[in-house]
């Protein structure tokens, strides 16, 4: 702690460390023309560098050199259920492993404030149709999990640092912003900015208050957790003008849609995007939430505001102790983090974007940055004229139409955080009822706010029934639809879908619509605001003009279309401005964050039920992570094409009877019915091993079956040169204990933070993957389970270098951060190629973590040595 620049906050009792001194010694007029970001990250170096190392590391932010790693120390870890289970699983197993080799394992510990919400476990089986819906998901819910919340129960008495929010109260982005976030938090004393890390990609959420929160893998917040560092260099911090003002009717979900197709387009992956500008000062919390919860989906770290007059009035809204309040306004006016000051900040590349230009959006197919303006969507290749006649054919002949809406939902804290969003989809829906509007009967409906208090402040308003009343009921406050746990079509309806090998799709309020996510027989989604959520539930099919066609008639047969249907901006403004109120977040928060005293578990080890398929010791010192990484005669696991998802690596929607994980959960004599999601067994290696690879939408490009790459879980076992299901692949090399290699295209790994994206493939044998490109999350991932990321050189990939698959491969030479090393190829006709890579070992840490097998056990071993040390 560099105490030379603690000082008092002006007016207060609390001390802060004086950022602004600093960075002057070091270059004077400097401060003032640091973005956002870079004096954030200049006062935790102040705050908790290394003395030694300070300058050096305050240079690289005050001159923007991208030379050292430095160190980040974020003030807490925010998980979901799933990851957060499995980080906590991993450290359960850390306990047994030091345990084993002697140590003490109850001082295995999250250093770090840890907040873990449980909130990706509920599915959709009851739909909003249902006036009891709620609870006969929650009951659902908690008998399909009870291995896993018995788990999640024991952490809570058996870890310091680690509170839980049990199942059932909301999302956890939506209440780290409405509640769990102080924005700037005080600790022994000190004032300083609030930053966290969570364990989903859309952590960035709370980016929207000017709190830097990224998403990270499960294996890199159990390195925060721990307390080490995480070792960064200074990001590419990209700033965005908004200009201009959106024009009537236009929603923050519309925006946010145009916004992702321009910043991809822009190539922001990697950066930290600060936006600014009169465009950026009109928009309220709400919608800075919308904005910043997609930053994965235009593949930026951060979507950063700042704070302003804004964010006070939200803090105030959401019922923040007035004491906080002023302490943030104080705290932000007096290290120049408001609003104002950031007018001087210089940035390295600006962009522009006109929020007057944003028409009314929807994204896909299949791609969240595929933004399509409804009027255009009638004219698309899957929507034509003619495709719509037909559809309106089969409608009246009493047959699911081809195109046919099989989910509507209004899902996920990207829209359900932004009151505007939620009143827009009820006052749509009021008029609707009006006008005798209902929703196609094949549709299954559901409203899953991220927060209790929307129910609150749609009752105080009258128009929760209206939501009702077309399908819309609350149907849980989780995750739900957007993370793949849609749940259960309607019998007759899916059989006839299959029947007809009908194009059935899923619009939802979400932020992702990757194939196959959604629903198995959905198999295209789109992303909408919530009042065309609504709206596509009425039309019933996406083979439709939502514009223009008529979505029904009323009761003087007169033709009703959106227009007649969509509520004014004065009309959502005056009902927000007077049913949102402090006193419901109050109601609803300060229960549920009394957690009390909590009495220690009796053991600090768990008790492992040997028969769960949920919760499992986790194998770090055993098989196929214990063995030795030669990265020598590697045969291909898969050769795959561009955009690969982490959906493709490990899926999270429900398991199917015909999949390798199913079969193994009927073995292990779980029903049908209760095989739940792939995400949900992510606790137990044994079945998450299964989901590696297993979506059926995958396209490997080495399964080829009559001259045709065939789609599925599918690839060829060579040197016999079979194609068959991946699991049994990933068998057969496992028995043969062969070395395995993964080659891919570009932005490989994109998608949610999943750690068993990278924890499965290094299971089944896979040393290394060599790729055009490599997701932020997902590579640090595969880093900190001993995986080996390589990249191809630019103008060079697998097609350019003919790779099928029948090759084996070497990986030559000394791994230093981001150095040359050889890909050596060995092709079936004798051939031998060099290939330059660039090795994706980025920092001196993750090689030393790379070396010590991955981040388990490079602790592990530090732990021990420490403690015989002690």
């Amino acid at each position: 702690m560099n105490t030379a620049y603690r000082k008092n906050l002006p007016g207060t009792k609390v001390d802060f460390f004086d950022t602004r001194a600093a960075v002057e010694e070091i270059a004077p007029g400097a401060y003032d023309k640091l973005p956002y970001t870079s004096r954030v990250l200049a006062e935790n170096l102040v705050r908790r560098c290394d003395p030694a190392t300070l300058t050096d590391s305050l240079k690289q932010i005050i001159e923007r050199k991208r030379e050292l790693d430095f160190p980040w120390f974020p003030a807490r870890v925010v998980c979901h259920d799933i990851l957060g289970q499995t980080a906590l699983v991993d450290l359960a197993g850390l306990r047994d492993a030091i345990a084993d080799q002697g140590g003490d394992p109850a001082l295995v510990n999250p250093v770090v404030p840890t907040q873990l919400i449980v909130d990706h476990s509920l599915a959709v089986e009851y739909g909003g149709f249902d006036p009891d819906a709620f609870q006969k998901n929650r009951d659902v819910e908690d008998r399909r999990n009870e291995d896993r919340f018995h788990f999640i129960d024991w952490t809570r008495t058996a870890f310091k640092n680690v509170d839980v929010i049990p199942a059932g109260n909301g999302i956890m982005h939506q209440i780290n912003l409405e509640k769990m976030s102080p924005v700037i938090q005080v600790r022994e004393g000190v004032a300083f900015p609030d930053t966290c890390v969570g364990t989903d990609s859309h952590t960035p959420h709370v980016d929207a208050l000017g709190v830097i929160a990224i998403g990270v893998g499960g294996l890199e917040a159990e390195t925060v957790m721990l307390g080490r560092a995480s070792m960064m260099r200074l990001p590419d911090i990209v700033g965005v003008k908004l200009t201009g003002a959106r024009k009537p009717g236009i929603t923050a979900t519309d925006i946010v849609l145009a916004l992702t197709e321009f910043l991809r387009k822009e190539r922001v992956v990697g950066a930290y995007v600060e936006f600014f500008g009169e465009g950026a000062d009109s928009l309220s919390i709400g919608d800075r939430a919308t904005i910043s919860n997609m930053c994965p989906e235009y593949g930026a770290t951060a979507a950063m505001f700042y704070i302003d007059g804004q964010t006070i009035d939200y803090l105030k809204l959401t019922g923040r102790d007035p004491e906080q309040v002023a302490l943030v306004e104080n705290y932000a006016k007096t290290t120049g983090l408001w609003g104002d000051a950031l007018k001087t900040a210089e940035y390295e590349r600006v962009l522009s974007f006109d929020l007057g230009t944003v028409v009314r959006n929807m994204a896909g197919p299949s791609n969240p940055h595929k933004r399509l303006p409804t009027s255009a969507l009638v004219e698309r290749e899957i929507a034509g004229a003619d495709k719509l006649a037909a559809a309106k054919a089969e409608e009246a002949e009493g047959k699911l139409p081809d195109g046919a809406v099989i989910i509507a939902a209004i899902t996920s804290c990207t829209n359900t955080s932004n009151p505007r969003n939620v009143v827009a989809a009820a006052l749509l829906a009021r008029k609707a009822n009006e006008l005798g509007l209902v929703r196609k009967p094949w549709v299954k409906t559901s409203f899953a706010p991220g927060s209790k208090v929307a129910k609150l402040y749609l009752e105080e308003a009258g128009l929760l029934p209206e939501l009702e009343k077309l399908g819309f009921g609350i149907v849980a406050y989780a995750c739900t639809t957007c993370n793949g746990m849609s749940g259960a079509l309607d019998p007759k309806i899916q059989q006839e879908i299959i029947d007809r090998d009908l194009y059935a799709t899923a619009v939802l309020s979400g932020n992702r619509n990757f194939d196959g996510r959604i629903h198995p027989y959905a198999k295209q989604a789109f992303l909408a605001s919530p009042p065309l959520v609504v709206a596509y539930a009425i039309a019933g099919t996406v083979r439709f003009d939502i514009e223009q066609d008529a979505l029904g008639t009323d009761k003087d047969g007169k033709p009703v279309t959106l227009k007649d249907l969509w509520p004014s901006d004065e009309e959502i403004d005056a009902i927000v401005a007077k049913s949102v109120k402090p006193a419901q977040f109050k109601a609803i928060y300060d229960p549920m964050f009394d957690l009390g005293t909590v009495e220690a578990a009796k053991s600090p080890l768990y008790d492992w039920r040997p028969q769960s398929t949920y919760i499992r010791r986790p194998p770090y010192w055993e098989g196929a992570l214990a063995g030795e990484r030669t990265l020598k005669a590697m045969r291909p696991l898969a050769v795959l094409p561009d955009n690969i998802t982490t959906d493709h690596l490990s899926p999270s929607n429900a398991i199917l009877a015909s999949s390798a994980a199913g079969e193994y959960l009927a073995k292990m004599g779980l029903p049908e019915e209760d095989f739940n999601s792939y995400a949900t067994h992510r606790g137990d290696h044994l079945t998450a091993q299964r989901a590696t690879f297993a979506n059926p939408q995958l396209v490997n490009e080495m399964a080829v079956v009559d001259g045709q790459v065939k789609k599925g879980s599918l690839t060829r076992v060579e040197p016999d040169g079979t194609v068959m299901r991946m699991w049994e692949a990933i068998e057969t090399y496992m028995n043969r204990k062969q070395p395995l290699i993964i080659v891919a295209g570009a932005d490989y790994g994109q998608g949610s933070s999943r750690d068993w994206a990278a924890k499965g493939v290094r299971l089944a044998g896979v040393e290394a993957i060599v790729a055009e490109g490599f997701e932020r999350i997902h590579r640090t991932n595969l880093v900190g389970m001993g995986v080996l990321p390589l990249e191809f050189k630019p103008g060079v990939n697998r097609k350019t270098l003919a790779l099928d698959g029948t090759e084996t491969y070497d990986v030559i030479g000394a791994r230093t951060p981001r150095c040359d090393l050889t890909l050596v190829i060995h092709r079936k006709n004798g051939e031998t190629v060099e290939v330059p890579v660039t090795c994706r070992l980025d920092t001196a840490e993750e090689v030393l973590i790379y070396e010590a097998g991955g981040v388990l056990q490079r602790f592990a071993k530090d732990f021990l040595e420490s403690t015989q040390a002690a």
